[in-house]
C-alpha cells in the first residue's frame, strides 16, 4: 500500500464560497453565464453539471463579486442541504449554499469527487445554525481528509468507482430516451391525432374524420369520460413500522408523494400500480411493479390501461387541482373527475403493447443501475479508507 496522509481541504484546493445577484434587479439575470444552486442538485443523477435553472449576466456577476469556478471543480453544498456533490463540467459560478473546491496538483479531481462523497457525513455534522445547519467556508478549509500522496494511485481509485458511475449514467440516458420515446408516441397519436389508421397512414393528416366533444375536436368513434372511467384509485397508509435506511428485514421501500421516504417490513402492493401525491409535491408520477408500501400522502391507481393512464397523469396541471391552503392536498375525487379522451379499443391496446415493451427495457436498466450502485456504494469506503489495496494494481 502507497503512503497515505492527513490534509486539510485547504492543502488540497482553494475552497469558494458563491452569492446572489440582486434579485430586484432583471439585467442580472438571463445571460450566458452558468449559475447552480442547491436546487439544481437536488435529485439530480448525474456527477457532472453544466447549467442551472437560471443564468445570470456579466452584470450580475460582477455586481456581488462571485467567482467563476474553472471545469473540473467540486460542488459542494454547504446548507440547505449540505452534502450534495457535483463536478463542473465547464466554467460557472454558484450562490451561496456552496463551499465549492478547485483541486490544486496535489490531488485528481475525479478522487476528490468520490473523496467529498465519502466525507459527507463527516462535513454535515460540522454545520451549526438554529433555523438550518450550514458549514462555514473556515469550517470547509480546516477539514481533514487522509488520501494517498501518490496521485497516480488516486487516479486508480477513482477509475474504479468511475467506471460504475458511467456505466449507471449510460443506463440513465438510455431510459430518459426510452421515456422520451413514449411521450412522443402518446403526443403524436393522443394530442395531435396522426395515429396510424387502418391503411396505416397518419389519422388526421390524411383525412380522418374529427368531432366536437366537450375537449374539443376529438377523432370520430372515440368519447369524453371521466378518468374514473378507467382506473380504480385509493389513498395509501400510514406503515405500523419505518426505519431511514434499508436492511434484510425492512427492505419494502415507502413510497411518499415524490420518492422513497423510508423502508418497513410489510408490503401493501405487488402490482403494476401508479403513485402521485396527495399531501404535499404534486406533479410527480411514480410507476412500480414490485413490492412496496404506500404511504398516506399518496394516491395509489390501478388501470387495465397502464401506459395510457400514466401519460395522461404526466400531463394533468395539478395547480389547478389543488385544494389546499396552507399544504397543497388533491383528492381522489379531484382525479376522478378528470375529464379525458378514450380512444377506440384498437388503438388504445396497440398503444399499451408497444409503451410496454419500451418500459420492460426500462426496468431491465433500472435494476442494473441499482446493482451497480450497491457495488459502488460499498466499494466506496473500502476504497477511500485504502482497505482496498489499488498501488499495486495496473489499472
Amino acid at each position: 500500500m502507497g503512503e497515505w496522509k492527513n490534509f486539510k481541504l485547504s492543502e488540497l484546493g482553494e475552497v469558494i464560497g458563491g452569492s446572489t445577484p440582486s434579485t430586484k434587479r432583471e439585467e442580472y439575470y438571463g445571460g450566458n453565464i452558468a449559475w447552480i444552486t442547491p436546487k439544481d442538485l437536488s435529485g439530480y443523477q448525474y456527477r457532472f453539471i453544466s447549467k442551472g435553472s437560471r443564468n445570470i449576466s456579466e452584470e450580475g456577476l460582477n455586481s456581488c463579486s462571485l467567482k467563476m469556478l474553472p471545469k473540473n471543480s467540486i460542488l459542494f453544498t454547504s446548507r440547505a442541504p449540505i452534502g450534495y456533490v457535483a463536478i463542473a463540467e465547464n466554467d460557472l459560478c454558484t450562490n451561496q449554499g456552496f463551499k465549492s473546491i478547485i483541486p490544486n496538483e496535489n490531488v485528481d479531481y475525479m478522487f476528490m469527487y468520490y473523496l467529498m462523497k465519502y466525507n459527507k457525513e463527516i462535513i454535515e455534522a460540522m454545520g451549526s445554525g438554529t433555523t438550518f445547519k450550514e458549514v462555514s467556508g473556515t469550517v470547509m478549509k480546516n477539514v481533514y481528509v487522509k488520501i494517498p500522496i501518490d496521485k497516480k494511485e488516486q487516479q486508480k481509485i477513482s477509475k474504479i468507482l468511475s467506471s460504475l458511475d458511467e456505466k449507471i449514467e449510460i443506463n440513465r440516458k438510455i431510459n430518459e430516451n426510452l421515456e422520451e420515446q413514449a411521450k412522443e408516441i402518446f403526443k403524436r397519436w393522443f394530442v395531435d391525432y396522426e395515429f396510424p389508421n387502418e391503411e396505416g397512414q397518419p389519422y388526421k393528416s390524411s383525412g380522418g374524420e374529427m368531432i366536437e366533444s366537450e375537449l374539443g375536436l376529438i377523432p370520430k368513434g372515440w368519447e369524453v369520460k371521466k378518468l374514473e372511467s378507467i382506473i380504480n384509485i385509493s389513498n395509501g397508509r400510514r406503515p405500523k413500522n419505518k426505519i431511514k435506511l434499508k436492511n434484510r428485514q425492512y427492505c419494502i421501500p415507502i413510497i411518499g408523494s415524490s420518492c422513497i421516504t423510508g423502508y418497513t417490513d410489510e408490503f401493501l402492493y405487488d402490482e403494476h400500480v401508479l403513485v402521485i401525491g396527495r399531501v404535499g409535491t404534486h406533479g410527480i408520477v411514480q410507476r412500480f411493479k414490485e413490492k412496496i408500501w404506500v404511504s398516506d400522502n399518496a394516491m395509489v391507481i390501478k388501470s387495465n390501461y397502464y401506459e395510457y393512464t400514466n401519460q395522461i397523469l404526466n400531463n394533468i396541471c395539478y395547480e389547478n387541482l389543488n385544494v389546499g391552503s396552507t399544504q397543497p392536498l388533491i383528492t381522489q375525487s379531484d382525479i376522478k373527475k378528470h375529464l379525458i379522451k378514450v380512444p377506440i379499443n384498437r388503438l388504445i391496446n396497440s398503444f399499451e403493447k408497444i409503451v410496454s415493451s419500451l418500459y420492460e427495457k426500462y426496468y431491465f436498466n433500472e435494476c442494473e443501475i441499482q446493482k451497480l450502485y450497491s457495488l459502488r456504494d460499498t466499494l466506496l469506503p473500502k476504497l477511500m479508507t485504502g482497505e482496498i489495496d489499488v498501488s499495486k494494481i495496473d489499472i
